[in-house]
C-alpha cells in the first residue's frame, strides 16, 4: 500500500489532516481570511477540507488546491459537489512546491504539509512567492513541546521549540497574527482517528491483499506515537503577515 492510499484510509473520519478540532479551524479561518471575496490558495491540500470551508463561509470567495494524489483531488472534488462550493474551487495535481499560480492570493495555507518544502521556511517561502500584498499565510506544523527522546528527534525531525519556532518565523519577516496550539485533546483524537480509521479498514477488508499491512502500519504507528513521540509532540497553526519585504 503506498503511503497516498494509506494517508486517506487514515484520514476517513478526520479530512482536516491536522491535530484541530471543527471550531479551531472555524476560528484560524475567521482570523486568516478578511475579505469576503478572497482568493485562497492551499498547497497541499489533500481531501480540499480547509477549502472546502472557508468557501462555505465566503460565498464571494474562490480557491485553488494542489496537491500531488489523484484521488484526494477526486475526493475533493466530489465532496465540494455536495458542499455547493465546486464552481469555485480549481484542483491541479502537481508538486505542492512547484506551482506557479498566474495571479497572487490573499491566503495562502499549508498546514499539516511542510515536509513537501522540506521544512517550516521553505514552505514560508513558497507561500510567500504566492501572496498578495498584505495577505495572510496559515502554516500548520510540529514543534517539541517537550524535549524528544533521542528516537523521536531522529525520527520526526529537528523541529525546534514553540519559542524556537515563532523566533525562526520571525526572522525571516513575518508577524504571527494569531496562532492555535492543539490542546491534548485534539492531539490524541487525531492520531486514535488515524490509527482507528486505518484498523477499521483492514478488518472490514480482511480479503483485501493490502489488509494485512494496513492493519501492522496501524499498529506501528499507534505504539510510535504512545511510546515514542506522544509526551513531547506538539503542533501550530501560525496565521502570518509579512513584516518586511
Amino acid at each position: 500500500m503506498d503511503r497516498q492510499t494509506r494517508s486517506l484510509l487514515a484520514h476517513a473520519d478526520h479530512p482536516f489532516a491536522a491535530p484541530l478540532e471543527d471550531s479551531s479551524v472555524d476560528r484560524l479561518l475567521a482570523r486568516a481570511v478578511v475579505r469576503g471575496d478572497a482568493r485562497m490558495l492551499d498547497l497541499g491540500c489533500g481531501e480540499g477540507a480547509w477549502l472546502i470551508r472557508a468557501l462555505q463561509r465566503h460565498p464571494d470567495g474562490k480557491a485553488v488546491g494542489v496537491d500531488i494524489s489523484a484521488e484526494a483531488l477526486e475526493r475533493a472534488r466530489h465532496r465540494a459537489r455536495e458542499a455547493g462550493v465546486a464552481e469555485r474551487l480549481a484542483l491541479h495535481r502537481c508538486e505542492a512546491a512547484s506551482f506557479e499560480a498566474p495571479h497572487p492570493f490573499d491566503l495562502v495555507l499549508s498546514v499539516g504539509a511542510t515536509h513537501a518544502f522540506g521544512g517550516l521556511l521553505p514552505t514560508l517561502e513558497a507561500a510567500r512567492r504566492q501572496l498578495a500584498p498584505g495577505g495572510t499565510v496559515l502554516v500548520g506544523d510540529a514543534y517539541w513541546e517537550r524535549e524528544p527522546s533521542p528516537w523521536a528527534r531522529e525520527t520526526l525531525g529537528e523541529y525546534e521549540d514553540l519559542a524556537g519556532t515563532v523566533e525562526k518565523v520571525t526572522a525571516e519577516g513575518w508577524t504571527p497574527v494569531y496562532a492555535h496550539i492543539s490542546t491534548r485533546h485534539e492531539l490524541d483524537d487525531y492520531e486514535w482517528n488515524w490509527t482507528g480509521s486505518l484498523s477499521r479498514w483492514a478488518l472490514d477488508n480482511r480479503d483485501h491483499p493490502d489488509s494485512a499491512e494496513a492493519l501492522q502500519a496501524a499498529a506501528r504507528h499507534r505504539d510510535e506515537w504512545l511510546r515514542g513521540y506522544r509526551a513531547s509532540f506538539g503542533f501550530v497553526c501560525m496565521a502570518l503577515r509579512r513584516t518586511t519585504g
